[in-house]
């Protein structure tokens, strides 16, 4: 994940919960977006509400090896809905940009398994009712 601007207690936490739920993540700080923006090897899809659909735009950009997957908050510069490859509409209604994230990976990889990640310290135990964890799994 890119970082804009730069946030360090952001990235420590976001470090933070993925070592305990496993798996690969890594938050690099980015200082000039543009910069990752044209340097990306692969296309780069903006999450708006304002963009085509979602599922109309899915099949340009599904096969590909990298996706670039960019959200804004509140006051998205005009010049990012110029620079990207696509511009998507995930909903046409104002959303999180957490959900329009989790929708497109989703639509791209598939519901995720009730498995544990790799390295993982707890995970979900998943049951009908109640909460259920699982703690230290992989890594100590």
């Amino acid at each position: 994940m890119y970082l804009h601007p730069p946030d360090p207690a952001l990235a420590a936490r976001v470090g933070a919960v993925a070592r305990r739920w496993g798996g690969v993540f890594e938050v690099l700080p980015a200082e000039d977006w543009k910069a990752v923006v044209r340097s990306f090897d692969g296309p780069t899809v903006h999450l708006t509400m304002y963009g085509l659909p979602l599922a109309r735009v899915l099949p340009r950009f599904a096969r590909s090896r990298r996706v670039l997957l960019v959200v804004g908050g509140a006051k998205v510069p005009g010049d990012l809905y110029r620079r990207v490859t696509y511009n998507v509409g995930v909903g046409h209604q104002p959303h999180s940009e957490v959900a329009a994230v989790a929708v497109v990976l989703e639509r791209l990889l598939g519901l995720p398994s009730p498995r544990a990640l790799a390295g993982a310290r707890q995970a979900i135990v998943p049951q009908a009712r109640g909460k259920r964890l699982r703690t230290t799994l992989g890594v100590p």
